[in-house]
């Protein structure tokens, strides 16, 4: 049978910290996921990985052999996977970017200094962020916190305030701006309470009354929909954008790139 890399980081994780919530959340995906993909990891093994208790898990002996294996399969698997991408593209970049953001003035100002580059873009779902750059499917990143940035190096750019959205219907959407005391006892859609694989997911969970969404205001503003109403929460921190390069990396071209597009962007942003 062929190993699964996510499963095998996601078991990493958990054997690591002894806990499947501390595990989840350095992963940024919600505790019953991870705990799913653990039993599947298990079941295709044939073998039991973990001792699960109320308050911790410990490793059995197989558990024990994995993960002194992993950190060699999983370096292995990312060396290779960047090797291929990389003789793939020498004239090209790939430059990945969350839900929401705009990475086009820094690929402009990019294009003008370095016209025989060609620059891909790709866009990134909310749980492939960090790992787009670690598997070599992207070399640059525009993204957002949180994120697991292991083994990434990440320069800030700005800083976002954050929305809450809910059905123009709601009785807060009377409200110029909300503080957190007002959303007391309504159900909040995050990775805790319920996972999405898309921001048009969580959207549309919204609009059918399921609950609201705690958003960036780009992401909010990128996705508007008729139906649905967004206002500044004014007590929430913001959330912090970057670029991201994997650790080590010092390509001609990609550190040009994190260079114009810091500035670029910083003033697009400002």
């Amino acid at each position: 049978m062929d190993l699964d890399l996510r499963k095998l980081r996601y078991f990493t994780a958990v054997a690591q910290h002894e806990h499947f919530g501390r595990a989840a959340a350095q992963l940024h995906i919600a505790q019953p996921v991870l705990s799913r993909q653990i039993r599947a990891l298990e079941h295709e093994l044939g073998c039991a990985l973990l001792v699960r208790t109320t308050r911790s898990v410990r490793l059995t002996p197989a558990g024990r052999q994995l993960h002194e294996d992993a950190p060699g399969v999983l370096a292995a698997a990312r060396a290779a996977t960047r090797r291929v991408h990389g003789a793939a593209r020498a004239d090209r970049l790939v430059v990945g970017f969350a839900p929401g953001l705009s990475v086009s003035p820094a690929v402009r100002a990019f294009a003008r200094t370095h016209p025989d580059i060609e620059v891909e873009l790709l866009h990134l779902n909310w749980y492939e962020k960090g790992e787009a750059l670690r598997d070599g499917r992207a070399d640059v990143g525009f993204l957002r916190h949180p994120f697991d940035a292991a083994g990434l190096r990440t320069v800030a750019v700005g800083s976002e305030p954050k929305v809450v959205c809910m059905p123009t219907t709601h009785p807060l959407a009377s409200r110029r701006r909300l503080t957190l005391a007002a959303l007391d006892g309504e159900t909040i859609l995050d990775f805790h309470a319920r996972r999405t694989a898309t921001v048009e997911e969580k959207l549309e969970l919204v609009a059918a009354g399921r609950g609201i969404a705690l958003l960036p205001r780009s992401v909010a503003r990128s996705y508007s929909r008729p139906d649905l109403a967004h206002r500044p929460v004014t007590d929430v921190p913001p959330a912090e954008i970057c670029l991201a390069v994997l650790e080590g990396r010092r390509d001609g071209h990609v550190d040009d790139f994190l260079t114009t597009a810091v500035h670029a962007l910083s003033e697009h942003r400002a």
